[in-house]
This record gives C-alpha cells, sequence and structure tokens, in this order.
C-alpha cells in the first residue's frame, strides 16, 4: 500500500500519538490479541476538538502506520481525509467512552479467546492470581446487546463503565480505558493474562482466592512495581522490541 506520509501535516503532538498508537497496534498483534481485523484500538488526539484516531477498517494491525490511521470527530466525520472507512460498531464503543471520559486517552478492546471466555462465565474475573487482584481493583461489567452498532447503547455501556480502568464486555470480549497509550497497553497485558490464568486453573483441582484486604491495596502495589510510571516503565523497552522486529509502524 502507498499510503502518503501526514508527518508534516499534523502537529508534533498528533504525530507521537499516532507513532504510538501504531506501534500498539503493532504490538496487539504481535502478542497475538488481534481478531483479524474486526477489534480496535483508539487514542484521543490532543488538542480541544475531541477528535480521535481509530484503525482504517479492513487493514491487519501488522499494517497500520501512523500515516494510516484515520482521524474523526464524535460523529464519525473524517477530520483527514482517508481512503479507508470506520467500523461502525468500532467507533460506537470507543465514541462512548471518550465522550463519558476526558481522562481515557487511549481505549483497546479486544475479542481475544480467553477474553471472551471469561467474559461468558457468570462469575466474571475470579480474584485468584496477582494479575487478577490489578483488574479487580477497577473492574466493570456491561451486558451483551448484540453487535455495538446502535448509538442507544451507549449510555448504557458509558453508566456501567463509570470510573473504572478495566470492563468485561459480556459473551463479547475486554476493554481498557487508560490515561495513556502506554498505561493500556500494560492494562490489557494484565487483563489478557488474568483471563489466561483464571481458564488455565480451572482445568485443574480447587482454586485458592486472593484475600480482599490484598485487591483493596493493590493500587499502591502496582505503582511501587512501575516507580509510579505505569505502563511508561514498560514502553520503552517494547518500542525496542517492536522497532527490531517490525519497526514500520512510524511510516
Amino acid at each position: 500500500m502507498n499510503i502518503p506520509s501526514l508527518k508534516d501535516v499534523v502537529n508534533a503532538d498528533e504525530w507521537q500519538t499516532r507513532i504510538d498508537l501504531a506501534a500498539c497496534y503493532r504490538l496487539v498483534a504481535m502478542y497475538g490479541w488481534s481478531d483479524l481485523v474486526f477489534t480496535h484500538i483508539s487514542a484521543r488526539v490532543p488538542g480541544p476538538e475531541h477528535h480521535f484516531l481509530i484503525n482504517p477498517y479492513g487493514l491487519m494491525f501488522d499494517e497500520i502506520t501512523a500515516s494510516s490511521l484515520v482521524k474523526v470527530d464524535q460523529q464519525c466525520n473524517k477530520v483527514i481525509d482517508s481512503p479507508f472507512p470506520v467500523n461502525p460498531a468500532g467507533f460506537v464503543i470507543h465514541s462512548a467512552v471518550h465522550q463519558a471520559r476526558a481522562d481515557a486517552q487511549c481505549v483497546i478492546h479486544t475479542h481475544t479467546r480467553a477474553g471472551v471466555a471469561v467474559s461468558a462465565q457468570k462469575c466474571g474475573v475470579l480474584p485468584i492470581s496477582q494479575q487478577s487482584t490489578f483488574v479487580l481493583a477497577s473492574l466493570a461489567y456491561h451486558g451483551y446487546e448484540g453487535v455495538a452498532f446502535r448509538d442507544d447503547e451507549k449510555p448504557r455501556l458509558q453508566a456501567d463503565l463509570g470510573q473504572a480502568t478495566f470492563m468485561v464486555l459480556r459473551n463479547h470480549g475486554l476493554l481498557v480505558a487508560s490515561r495513556s497509550i502506554p498505561d493500556a497497553f500494560l492494562s490489557m497485558y494484565t487483563f489478557e493474562a488474568a483471563c489466561q490464568i483464571q481458564l488455565a486453573a480451572q482445568a485443574g483441582g480447587e482454586l485458592i482466592e486472593v484475600d480482599p484486604r490484598i485487591v483493596q491495596g493493590v493500587g499502591e502495589a502496582m505503582r511501587v512495581q512501575t516507580g509510579g510510571m505505569g505502563g511508561a516503565f514498560a514502553w520503552p523497552a517494547l518500542m525496542r522490541k517492536l522497532d527490531k522486529l517490525d519497526p514500520g509502524y512510524a511510516a
């Protein structure tokens, strides 16, 4: 594909957001969380306009570049012309979160096998691993209403999410809403790991649950673990990994 570079078209802050978001798409593909072309990661563009970037519908995640990302407003109008469409279902979910949560700079939604499997379990996420304690400290649930292309679902999704970082979309998958792209990636990494561990543990013997008091104090534990940096602590290492294995994202 011959996609013209937008590096000299957008300002420096937007270009950096585009690079980080394209890198996030490539990392999601690398870690096996993509679902062909059918899930989404969005990031708010710096500035007062409340525009956000989302994937060009039809491209695999390992094809996405900084310049191919589609910039849209809250009504799904393209702000910069693009030959690619935007998935209506992806727009409904992500625009709902960005509309309700000014703090949510990045939203990741996945349909992984482990995530969908746990979303279909009545018990939801169980407190049986260190990873799950981080999730349970800020977890919400949203009931399945079919493919999410109807605007009337937005208020219910927004109400269910509240101020949570993690959300289980019942019978559908996982969602994280975070203050930055690095934070969102680390949150989804932890969320996905918690679900994979849960399914593996359920295949064995009796489960041991974590003391609820530990879950209550997990926010401070996470801050200590990352030196107060959150996802930014791991992001430089992830970028070095990506630059070695799949550097085309920055075009």
